[in-house]
C-alpha cells in the first residue's frame, strides 16, 4: 500500500478536520465534491482546503498521529499548521 498522510483540513466555517488516507489530492476532491464518500463533518462545511499534512510510513503510525492531532485544542492545532 501506498505512503500514509495525517491531514488537517479548515472548513468554510474556520474549524479543522483532520483525517488520514494514501491519496491526499483523491481525498481533498471528495471531501469537496463526494457526497457519498465525503466525511459527515466536511459535506456541510465545504469547500475545505488543505492546511497541514505529513508522511507516516504505515497505516497504524497514521492514525496514531491522527488521534494526537485531533486531541489538541484548537489553539494548539493552530501552532503546528502555521510551522
Amino acid at each position: 500500500m501506498g505512503q500514509w498522510t495525517v491531514y488537517v483540513l479548515r472548513c468554510k466555517d474556520d474549524s479543522l478536520y483532520t483525517g488520514v488516507t494514501t491519496d491526499i489530492e483523491r481525498r481533498i476532491d471528495e471531501h469537496n465534491n463526494d457526497n457519498k464518500l465525503a466525511a459527515s463533518y466536511t459535506k456541510s462545511r465545504r469547500p475545505v482546503k488543505l492546511v497541514y499534512s505529513e508522511y507516516c510510513d504505515d497505516r497504524s503510525q497514521a492514525l496514531k498521529r491522527e488521534m494526537g492531532i485531533k486531541r489538541l485544542t484548537k489553539k494548539q492545532k493552530e501552532a503546528l499548521i502555521s510551522k
